[in-house]
């Protein structure tokens, strides 16, 4: 069983990444320049951008966050976004998801001018992904196709399963996996909360990406030998032997699964380095993009 390490593959890529702001600086080019918006004090939003703006400082990017209160009206965050927009200084921005519950998050990120949105969630990007034309792919499935790749995992005519249909992991995973390239050419199908046999499903799979968000779910009885596990989810889960009180899970029960496993992602440091990771990578191309 080969561990899919995201956090050493996550560096690797950092690393290239600096070596290009490097060879720009030495060209007098802008570097790349991410902002993030983060509305109110959620603990995990707090924490996922305070590593994106930290990557961005690692790499030489320059960074802006800009911190809002939790009771920011929509109209407010809307104008800040079209103040973005229209900065030249900035080359991406990200509104930090999810957003108090007064604000529509679906009428924010439609507000994104596509050559900004460096999550990859404006339509206009997801249609350019779904036709396989040049665009930012979301950060998610982006690095889950990298992490897979960089380890030389076979896909071509594999069974993938895709548990989850969200337009952030599930739909656009299932999109790109079936698409003819590294990393693709697969046999792609999509399992949700009204699946029926699902165990029947996953145990024929030769590849799954799990992103239900129920922790532990997917178990070793659930899979058969030699399978590739890719764990999306990452959840608190209460632990009286840990000092936090909790461990972090993923959607995949680690002990009975891994056992089965050829390769699988660890949670933490699996898919969520690689996130931030592709996340850099897209503002790059965005700057990259305006430099030509």
């Amino acid at each position: 069983m080969i561990i899919l390490d995201g956090k050493k593959v996550s560096n690797d890529i950092k690393e290239e990444i600096a070596q290009h702001v490097s060879d720009m600086v030495s060209k007098n080019q802008k570097v790349p320049h991410l902002a993030a918006i983060l509305v109110g004090t959620d603990g995990a939003s707090m924490t996922y951008v305070n590593a994106k703006v930290k990557a961005c400082e690692k790499i030489g990017f320059k960074s802006t966050l800009i911190d809002l209160p939790e009771y920011t009206e929509e109209e407010e965050l809307l104008a800040k976004i079209n103040e973005l927009n229209t900065n030249d200084e900035i080359d991406g921005f990200i509104v930090q998801l999810p957003l108090p519950k007064h604000i529509d998050e679906q009428k924010v990120l439609m507000a994104v001018h596509p050559d900004k949105d460096v999550d990859g969630f404006h339509p206009v990007n997801v249609g350019k992904m779904a036709l396989d034309l040049p665009t930012f792919l979301p950060a998610t499935p982006y690095g889950i196709l990298e992490l897979l790749e960089r380890y030389q995992v076979e896909t071509s005519g594999k069974n993938v399963v895709v548990m989850g249909r969200s337009h952030i992991v599930g739909r656009p995973m299932s999109i790109l996996m079936s698409q003819k390239r590294k990393a693709g050419d697969a046999t792609v199908t999509v399992v949700h909360s009204r699946s029926k046999n699902l165990a029947e499903i996953t145990k024929a799979a030769d590849i799954i990406v799990a992103a239900i968000g129920i922790s532990e779910f997917l178990t070793g009885d659930m899979v058969k030998e030699d399978v590739v596990i890719v764990d999306v989810g990452i959840t608190r889960v209460p632990d009286a032997t840990k000092t936090s009180g909790y461990r972090l899970a993923g959607d995949v029960h680690f002990e009975s699964v891994s056992k089965k496993a050829s390769y699988i992602t660890p949670v933490p440091g699996g898919v969520g380095p690689m996130t931030i990771a592709m996340l850099l990578k897209n503002t790059l191309l965005a700057r990259e993009r305006r430099n030509a």
